[in-house]
């Protein structure tokens, strides 16, 4: 992009393609992007309000274009280009990419392309995994993109030398989620087989490699023989994202909206109107992005 756009924060104009903190009034103040290729990035949304509740964030699902995990590499890194440039046209002080798929195939390009902005991306956990389970059985469970990458081919050579890492692809479970299915027998029935290809040796621990994954660990954990420790990235990903922008002395110094530190009082919905959320499928996909966020933070009404 060569034109330049209005970013709203502050009265300013900038290019996207050359994106400047020093451009931007009161940076602190501007909103957090966080990006998935549909609705499981909530996941990762929901450990970042409770680490840092004083910010605002701006969710945007790409659920129009999910599955990301079974699309070409140019296809994801086109989809993600185009989500950071219309977060960055709402004037977000950092983008997190809560989507373990565009993560291995665009990040470090669109690190290359906008080198000022604050960019975190997510892997699967499995250092904590194998460091908690030396000589134990690991499962990780992914799409078949991030499990073709180099990226996860180096995380396996790293640990696989002390643990037992076996990769699962897990095609069509992503869609239960997207689809608001995962109470249903035939989830049940997706995940034994899956596990049933284990045979009898059950896994230790369970990496769960994409962010959709989350909203269904209860089930994964029974599939998986009931006793296997659960792992995901979202918390790393929020302490990094915090990190990064204590670094960069952009946090912000107060709440944004006006609600509640959830930290230190009961949550209720009114944490979330500091939150707006996003979605390439229309209505129906934000407001199941609504519900998922409530119901994985623990909020009834």
């Amino acid at each position: 992009m060569t034109a330049r756009k209005k970013v709203r924060s502050g009265m300013i104009n900038t290019v996207l393609t050359d994106y400047k903190y020093s451009e931007v009034d009161d940076m602190d103040k501007s909103p957090i992007g966080v990006f998935d290729s549909g609705v499981g990035g909530i996941s990762v949304l929901s450990k970042i309000i409770e680490l840092l509740p004083n910010e605002k964030y701006i969710y945007y699902g790409d659920s129009a274009n999910a599955p990301y995990g079974v699309k070409s590499d140019e296809e994801v890194f086109a989809f993600t280009e185009a989500v950071f440039e219309k977060l960055l046209e709402r004037g977000c002080k950092a983008i997190v990419v809560a989507c373990n798929t565009a993560t291995s195939v665009a990040v470090r390009r669109l690190r290359e392309k906008y080198s000022d902005l604050t960019i975190i991306g997510i892997e699967p956990a499995i250092k904590p995994a194998a460091e908690k389970h030396p000589g134990g059985r690991i499962v990780v469970m992914a799409t078949s993109l991030t499990l073709r990458r180099k990226k996860f081919a180096n995380l396996m050579a790293r640990y696989g030398e002390t643990s037992e890492i076996i990769p699962m692809e897990c095609p069509g479970l992503v869609e239960f989620v997207e689809q608001d299915d995962m109470d249903s027998r035939e989830l049940a029935a997706y995940l034994e087989r899956r596990y049933e290809m284990l045979g009898k040796k059950k896994a230790d621990a369970v990496v769960l490699g994409c962010t959709h994954y989350p909203f269904v660990k209860d089930r994964i954990q029974e599939a998986a023989g009931g006793q296997a420790v659960i792992y995901d990235g979202s918390r790393g990903t929020a302490n990094e994202l915090k990190r990064r922008l204590s670094l960069k002395s952009l946090l912000a110094e107060e709440n944004q909206a006006g609600s509640p530190d959830i930290l230190d009082t009961d949550i209720s919905a009114d944490v979330f109107s500091n939150v707006e959320i996003l979605n390439s499928a229309g209505k129906e996909k934000a407001e199941l992005s609504w519900r998922l966020l409530k119901r994985i933070m623990g909020i009834r009404n």
